[in-house]
């Protein structure tokens, strides 16, 4: 799997995998007004490239702890991490205060992101969207980066997304605004990706167990998994129809579709066989529709 491993930052030791690391910050997510749905969007997205997300946390808009965790995170040398929310024009976006922090540099007003800022309200207000086109302090806000840093653009909002670079690690801020996010992350980081995560390929497949107690097939699954570290082997339990049954999911990651399909399809067999063996029921899941 050596073309798999990238070309900087860290990658998981039994996998190969890039490691990705997540950081949330917004007061109105942890007082529970607003439901974090970018961390769950950005772990699929992030599986789907062959990634691995390693660790994800919460905060509040609190320059401090943001600073202290991204301190931490590039101290566990990931190839990327994400920050999410605190971008906008008020007072409490403080996201890149507490990057700029983190990273030991100060806020400059970026003459790129000013350019994009300014372009941004301008079509917006041409469109209706805002009262005057002028940029002010709390727009040019939006436009002060850590030192070194340099813009993203974002095809929907007026915040630009940010790019730092650390030793070896890709610090990407992005607006909260889940439209927003997912516009920069699908428009505007291709280059970033391929230099990351290269042409890496992901695949899940299940099997159904005929069964109510996992603990009956735990044995059997951990067995497996000993004998193929490269693929995560995970159980849950399911109601399909009016019948619960145990869904046995089987993922893995590899340079292409090829390398996964080898991956996967002896474990794949292997359950079949052993768990048949116990007297259980089991099949191959039919992929969704």
């Amino acid at each position: 799997m050596s073309g798999f491993i990238p070309t900087h930052g860290g990658a998981d030791p039994q996998t190969a995998a890039p490691i990705v690391e997540i950081v949330s910050a917004g007061n109105e997510v942890l007082i529970g007004d607003v439901l974090d749905t970018n961390t769950g969007w950005l772990c699929v997205r992030v599986t789907g490239l062959g990634g691995l997300v390693r660790r994800t946390v919460m905060l509040r808009d609190d320059v401090q702890a943001i600073a202290a965790e991204i301190r931490g995170a590039l101290a566990r040398r990931p190839a990327l991490i994400f920050t999410v929310g605190g971008l906008g024009p008020t007072s409490d976006d403080r996201t890149l205060e507490g990057v700029a922090l983190g990273l030991g540099v100060e806020l400059e007003l970026h003459p790129e992101a000013e350019r994009l800022v300014t372009e941004k309200y301008a079509e917006f207000h041409a469109r209706g969207y805002v009262p005057f086109a002028e940029m002010n302090e709390s727009r040019r806000k939006m436009a002060r980066l850590p030192a070194g840093a340099a813009p993203i653009v974002n095809p929907i909002g007026g915040a630009p997304a940010v790019l730092c670079e650390r030793g070896g690690t890709a610090l990407v801020s992005l607006p909260g605004v889940p439209g927003e996010l997912e516009a920069i992350v699908e428009q505007s980081l291709d280059g970033l990706f391929a230099r990351i995560f290269g042409c890496a390929h992901y695949e899940e497949r299940s099997l159904v167990v005929e069964l109510q107690d996992e603990s009956a097939i735990a044995e059997i699954l951990s067995r497996a998994e000993a004998a193929f570290p490269q693929v995560y082997v995970k159980s849950r339990a399911k109601v399909l129809g009016s019948t619960r049954v145990i869904r046995v999911t089987l993922s893995a990651r590899g340079d292409d579709e090829a390398a996964v399909e080898a991956l996967l399809t002896p474990v794949a067999e292997r359950l079949l066989a052993h768990i048949a063996a116990a007297g259980y029921g089991v099949s191959p899941e039919p992929p969704a529709a």
